[in-house]
């Protein structure tokens, strides 16, 4: 199977960037954009992504679907690609790029097969692709190998495996470090402030621990506008561990944080909105702490 039209749900910071190199790599990319907010409107147009409106058109358009959203929004997504599916009788290859637990993925194959469907498990480890910026898509199931076609400069794509649920688990065990650890390194420089300490602690750090440090404030310089989004995907993480027989309280911590965050006028604002506003993380610490 050739992939000739792809279909993007939805093109917010990270589906944007990916739909971007699509295009670049001569794929004809499209989203539907019925009853979604105005950023996401002017991020697809931006992007020269067509709109086929309705979720039912973009179903009958596209050879491949990829969905890119927020986790907590990943099954009702399913199920409404799902529906389309019925209604049109077209089946798109449905590829799950979300930041869910292998449980949760494994049911969105299950939603996707009842509609005669077929899905891809897929996870997404690192930027979104722009610039110089590159990612990896971690690709299992049965027909992985169709997520080869994406492959480009700046997305590199690996199969691991024809088992629905490997990928996605390769997401969690990933991001319980690269973001479940932030959240307790902004945690632990929130503390600080609030005890009176942060001074002598940003003194210890650079002398004992300068490397972690520097981890911890580079990505801590985009995370706030991303924290609405994190919230669930600690969830999905806990879930993942839990399913492993390991406890999934430090990750339920981090979504505790990651909700906090989202709160602050920092947390709501957009990606791009921060990206302007390039603020340094130290300063970024010192506003959520306060």
């Amino acid at each position: 199977m050739k992939l000739q039209n792809i279909g993007i749900v939805s093109p917010g910071d990270m589906g944007q960037a990916v739909a971007q190199t699509l295009r670049e790599s001569g794929l004809g990319v499209h989203t539907a954009l019925e009853g979604r907010s105005a950023r996401t409107r002017a991020l697809a147009l931006e992007a020269g992504i067509h709109d086929c409106g309705s979720m039912r058109s973009l179903v009958e358009s596209c050879d491949m679907l990829l969905s890119v959203l927020n986790p907590a929004a990943a099954v009702d997504n399913a199920r409404a690609v799902a529906a389309a599916m019925r209604e049109t009788g077209r089946r798109p290859v449905f590829v799950d790029c979300n930041a869910v637990a292998p449980q949760t993925v494994r049911d969105i194959d299950s939603i996707i097969r009842s509609a005669g469907g077929e899905c891809l498990d897929a996870g997404i480890i690192g930027p979104p692709p722009r610039g110089k910026a590159a990612m990896r898509l971690y690709a299992s199931g049965p027909q992985a190998a169709l997520a080869l076609q994406l492959a480009s400069p700046r997305i590199t794509v690996r199969v691991i495996s024809d088992r629905i649920g490997d990928a996605s688990a390769v997401k969690m065990c990933y991001a319980s470090y690269s973001k479940a650890a932030v959240a307790l390194g902004v945690e632990m420089l929130m503390a600080a402030h609030r005890l009176g300490v942060h001074e002598v602690l940003e003194q210890e750090l650079q002398e004992s621990a300068a490397d972690n440090r520097d981890w911890i404030l580079k990505r801590t310089s985009s995370m706030p506008p991303k924290a609405y989004r994190w919230v669930p995907e600690m969830l999905e993480i806990a879930r993942t561990f839990e399913g492993a027989g390991l406890t999934p309280r430090m990750l339920q911590g981090a979504a505790d944080i990651y909700e906090l965050i989202a709160q602050t006028p920092l947390g709501r604002e957009s990606p791009e909105e921060a990206r302007s506003r390039n603020r340094d993380s130290l300063a970024i610490i010192r506003e959520l702490a306060g």
